[in-house]
């Protein structure tokens, strides 16, 4: 299926976003350690979060989290540290995505782990047990998942946990989220230095926990308001003082001309005219909002050069080669460099008549061309419903807010 999408002349519109992905998944992973009653309030509906709440609900000897990356590796941590024997597995695209690292970092502890297809790679065989090991040295470039994983296992060890990370430490607020949600939960974790960050030996406690919306999402709503004439938009359930990181997305924003002002009930966004004549910014703190601003800059013909995307070729897809691909549609000749840097110098070529947006599993490739349609109004995004993964009702969103969309069958699915 595709949709073509037709953008309003002005955007007006108050939308309750979804809450974040990224504290329900850590959430219920740190709940479920906690082995208390209390309820967690406002989670995610977005795939993601169903398939946590399933293993977690359900167990089960097999345990499919089809394409969500985040559960793939908190679950593998919380498996190998919880009594219990089970399979692991995922999509094809899951059983190409590496998890090596965490694995070796939990049989360090002495998880018992073995793959069952690929080494290095879902499916695994997990047998789990009360681990005694607490020493843990890892790169601090890799996934800020992977170590995350580990944290919250941390408080239920024996002897808890010190990790040490060395090298550049990517995606540190993401780490910080984690670590402040262990303490919403009553664990006692802190860096102790800018490399180490030691986990004591100290049950959680189960509180109740409300999760806020997700700044992530927030982020093409920002996307909309500067791509269009005129926009007045509200967000509700967003805190101005947020754990998640990508919260910094609203002063980069801020340079390309929308100013947030915050509301008892969230945020409201508003042009105000001015915009930078190049944008450089470094990701390595919130590479979710690549993609967003790949798509902002070259369509406000901004010249950029983003660095610390490393990260991006291990996601749902290799997002810096999927974003050469599809903004050359448009008529954007994007460059890339070390597998860390994607830069736009004004390279233009003649765009696609009828472009239709390959989405490749990902839905943050959707969700950040699809506001596209304001400036090219005969643009079609292929595969749409990969925004289930962490915005459900991105579509019916984008209608209330004066979006027309017409669904289209592809040629496959007409012959089914």
């Amino acid at each position: 299926m595709r949709y073509l999408l037709s953008a309003p002349s002005h955007i007006k519109a108050t939308i309750q976003l979804p809450a974040s992905k990224s504290i329900s998944n850590r959430a219920l992973i740190i709940h479920a350690l906690s082995k208390g009653n209390d309820v967690l309030s406002n989670l995610s509906d977005c795939d993601d979060t169903k398939v946590m709440v399933k293993a977690l609900t359900e167990g089960g000897e097999v345990i499919d989290i089809l394409a969500a990356g985040t559960a793939m590796r908190f679950l593998t941590a919380y498996l190998s540290s919880t009594p219990g024997t089970h399979i692991i597995i995922g999509t094809e695209r899951m059983q190409q995505r590496p998890i090596q690292i965490l694995v070796n970092a939990l049989r360090e502890l002495g998880a018992s782990i073995e793959y069952t297809r690929n080494e290095g790679f879902p499916p695994l065989r997990i047998e789990g047990a009360p681990l005694a090991g607490n020493e843990i040295t890892l790169k601090g470039n890799v996934s800020s998942q992977y170590i995350s994983a580990l944290l919250m296992i941390g408080p239920i060890l024996k002897n808890g946990l010190q990790l040490r990370l060395t090298g550049e430490v990517v995606s540190r607020p993401y780490i910080n989220l984690t670590l402040q949600l262990m303490k919403d939960f009553g664990a006692s974790a802190r860096w102790t230095s800018d490399q180490s960050i030691s986990v004591e030996p100290q049950p959680y406690r189960c509180v109740p926990f409300t999760v806020e919306s997700d700044w992530s999402a927030a982020s093409y709503w920002y996307q909309m308001a500067v791509l269009s004439s005129e926009a007045d938009i509200e967000l509700t359930g967003l805190f101005r003082h947020s754990y998640q990181g990508d919260s910094r997305g609203a002063e980069v924003f801020a340079r390309l001309g929308i100013e947030t002002e915050y509301t008892e009930e969230g945020i409201r966004l508003r042009k105000n005219g001015s915009c930078v004549k190049r944008l450089d910014e470094d990701f390595v703190d919130i590479p979710d909002l690549a993609q967003t601003f790949v798509v902002t800059c070259a369509l406000l013909d901004v010249p950029f050069r983003f660095t610390g995307l490393q990260s991006l070729k291990i996601k749902e897809t290799d997002r810096i080669e999927a974003l050469k691909a599809e903004m050359k549609k448009l008529g954007y000749v994007l460059h890339d460099e070390d597998d860390s840097i994607l830069y736009w110098n004004g390279e233009r070529i003649e765009p696609q008549a009828c472009p239709v947006i390959k989405t490749y599993e990902d839905h943050r490739m959707a969700m950040a061309f699809a506001p596209a349609a304001i400036h090219y109004p005969t643009i079609q995004i292929d595969e749409p419903q990969v925004v289930s993964k962490s915005y459900p009702g991105y579509w019916d969103d984008l209608r209330k807010a004066g979006f027309v969309i017409e669904a289209h069958a592809t040629e496959t699915s007409s012959r089914q």
